[in-house]
């Protein structure tokens, strides 16, 4: 008998609050390894404060939130990186002014470690992960299939294009967990359906986990092992996209009615 997996991401009963607001309420949900699973719910219903907490932009007023077995509640954002958690967020955050490659390498920076004066040389240590740098952003600029885009300023990019790019600085850092926040939002179908290709070959290949934010639903149905769902802070919903899509608290929380009776 195989031994019982441990959850990649495991979140025990998080609450946030915001003065006398609790904008999440006792929530809790796991991500197993090599699994893509989503986080749904209608507009305001917590979902980007939760992931707000698991990646420590916020820190959780009650709760635990253990990556690999530890809780890593207490961390800065700026650590989460260097655990093996990777993030991408609805409003896009690259640098607009650099290039795709520079964008990119933005992502490899926990790797980058020598002194002050070890880069002012540009000898030994410095040029040897400057070179490993370079040749994982190939790797990924050949995977999102943007190698005509590597020397274009991001500004001068179409928003699809931009997403990629952001998705691409994400894997920059080698995450075994990836955070996506409403990734095709703002997209048309064909885009839409090259991103979904990319997350399923990340899954896949690289046998990254997914943590997914979503409002498409056939995003959602298409690639989630498993679903969770918010509504006003709080989980009423969990399982199979197919269990999920008949609960008749979720049609009650997205129509605002029961669901009809065969």
């Amino acid at each position: 008998m195989n031994a019982k997996v441990q959850p990649l991401l495991e979140v025990r009963k998080i609450s946030k609050r915001f003065g006398g607001v609790k904008a999440v309420n006792d929530v809790s949900l796991k991500v197993n390894p090599g699994e893509i699973v989503s986080l749904i719910g209608p507009n305001g219903a917590g979902k980007t404060t939760t992931f707000n907490l698991i990646s420590g932009v916020l820190p959780p007023s009650a709760g635990q939130i253990l990556f690999e077995g530890k809780d890593v509640a207490g961390l800065k954002s700026s650590d989460f990186a260097g655990l093996g958690i990777g993030r991408t967020f609805q409003n896009l955050a690259l640098f607009r002014q650099g290039t795709v490659v520079e964008n990119l390498l933005v992502g490899r920076h926990i790797y980058f470690r020598y002194s002050v004066l070890e880069s002012l040389l540009y000898f030994g240590r410095p040029r040897r992960q400057e070179i490993q740098a370079r040749e994982k952003i190939e790797q990924i600029i050949e995977f999102l299939e943007i190698e005509e885009l590597r020397d274009k300023t991001v500004s001068q990019l179409a928003y699809g294009q931009q997403k990629r790019v952001e998705l691409g600085r994400a894997l920059a850092c080698e995450p075994k967990l990836l955070l996506l926040d409403e990734i095709v939002a703002g997209m048309n179908r064909e885009e839409k359906e090259d991103i979904a290709r990319f997350i399923l070959d990340i899954r896949d290949e690289f046998g990254i986990a997914v943590l997914m934010i979503e409002h498409d639903m056939q995003v959602v149905m298409d690639l989630s092992d498993r679903v969770y769902v918010l509504d006003f802070g709080s989980l009423i919903a969990q399982g199979t996209p197919a269990q999920v899509a008949d609960n008749p608290l979720v049609l009650k929380a997205y129509l605002g009615e029961e669901a009809p009776h065969a």
